[in-house]
């Protein structure tokens, strides 16, 4: 609600400027042009996520996703605990692991919430976060990627030159985020135990 009635204002106070200013002409033009490139850029992206989102299932569905899931089982099973008894939720964990790895968030985004759905049952708490539901919205924001599929998909779309330039950044932030992320879920976790 709260960002419905920012935005609204924004407009509203973007309209009554171009009026005193006399910039109608030019807002009126750029609206128009904005709309045709977020349409643009939709469509493109939407493409790269249908890909993806293509490949994750079919890593589901030929085995792959449970061969990353073992491969997965040390690191899964420090971050949630609840992994060693539940195979099913690792694989949902990996899964969206999976899809962050590849740069993929909004892919990413169903699976996670199936796994918030399955860590949140575990701990049987209603109305509370547990610690691994909040570790899982950490990995989620820091989200380590090896490939940004969509951020490339962006960059192509805006025609760049060569959109998977920023791989060295991209693994440098991302690692930088997610170790931060994750050391200070670990921290707070012992500190309110």
């Amino acid at each position: 609600m709260a960002m419905s009635v920012l935005l609204v204002v924004m407009m509203l106070t973007s309209v009554v400027y171009a009026i005193c200013a006399g910039t109608v002409t030019e807002m009126s033009a750029g609206l128009l042009e904005g709309a045709e490139l977020a349409v643009r850029l939709g469509i493109s992206m939407a493409g790269v996520l249908c890909l993806w989102s293509g490949v994750v299932e079919v890593m589901r569905r030929s085995g792959l996703m449970l061969k990353l899931s073992s491969l997965l089982k040390g690191p899964l099973s420090v971050l949630f605990p609840e992994t060693k008894t539940d195979p099913d939720l690792r694989s949902d964990l990996a899964a969206s692991v999976s899809a962050n790895l590849l740069g993929l968030g909004n892919a990413a985004t169903p699976l996670s919430i199936r796994a918030c759905t399955r860590l949140h049952d575990n701990a049987g708490r209603t109305g509370v976060a547990s610690d691994s539901v909040c570790m899982l919205v950490i990995l989620g924001a820091g989200s380590l990627q090896l490939i940004p599929a969509t951020v490339a998909a962006a960059r192509a779309s805006l025609n760049a030159q060569n959109p998977f330039e920023i791989l060295p950044a991209t693994w440098l932030a991302t690692f930088v985020s997610c170790t931060a992320g994750i050391a200070c879920g670990l921290l707070l976790r012992k500190i309110w135990k």
